[in-house]
């Protein structure tokens, strides 16, 4: 059952999505906001404050991807948890979204199990976030990573990663399950000014998993978006 304080706004145009989202999210506990375009869904971020948005990528005059910019470009909602409802053949509005900071999608039809349990991962993985940010050890089944040490071990033994293979582990490790673009990881290790194609991304990913052994196989790819650290390895 959802924490009762939880409360997801859903921006979705379409009456029988939306009503069958506001059924499935209610009966499990959570409270229930609802907008049917991108400028009602934002009115409503400003009266309800929720936990979570649920935002359908193809709106009625402000479309989903620039709702989540405005979001991210803002101090007071920057934080705020995005799950993407999008259509099969956005691709590239996918890959958009999360560049724009969105922390997941789900493509429609998806089924309300499915959805439960995206929602529920995101929840779990800004709440394991707040307690890694202050750089303390962490520790995923027999991956143990030491951010202050740069120090990496799996299975009690030392991993030599080179700087950028470490500083791209620890930004995927950081937020598990979320998908990662390439263009994100480069950002995260090292900014928005340094240059880099798909295919150097790839053969960094290429090199940590063949190091990492046995548990190379937590880094998953993501067809046509990126990459993730596995949510429960």
């Amino acid at each position: 059952m959802a924490d009762e304080k939880q409360t997801i706004l859903v921006v979705e145009d379409e009456e029988d999505i939306l009503a069958l989202l506001h059924f499935n999210l209610v009966k499990v506990g959570y409270k229930v906001e609802c907008a049917t375009c991108g400028e009602e869904g934002l009115q409503k971020i400003d009266m309800a404050r929720p936990d979570l948005l649920l935002l359908d990528l193809m709106l009625p005059g402000i479309d989903g991807l620039e709702i989540c910019r405005r979001l991210r470009d803002d101090e007071a909602t920057a934080g705020l948890p995005i799950i993407m409802l999008t259509a099969k053949g956005e691709e590239e509005d996918v890959v958009r979204g999360l560049e724009l900071g969105a922390d997941d999608y789900i493509t429609k039809p998806f089924s309300n199990k499915v959805l439960l349990a995206r929602i529920q991962a995101v929840f779990r993985r800004r709440s394991r976030e707040k307690r890694q940010n202050g750089g303390e050890e962490i520790e995923v089944d027999q991956l143990r990573i030491h951010p202050g040490r740069n120090l990496v071990q799996v299975a009690g033994g030392n991993v030599d990663l080179t700087f950028t293979e470490f500083r791209v582990l620890v930004a995927l490790v950081s937020r598990p399950g979320w998908v990662f673009t390439r263009y994100q990881i480069v950002n995260a290790v090292r900014g928005e000014d340094y240059a880099v194609t798909d295919r150097a991304v790839d053969v960094q990913i290429a090199g940590l998993r063949k190091k990492l052994g046995i548990c190379g196989e937590y880094i998953e790819t993501v067809r046509g978006v990126g990459y993730r650290f596995r949510e429960d390895p």
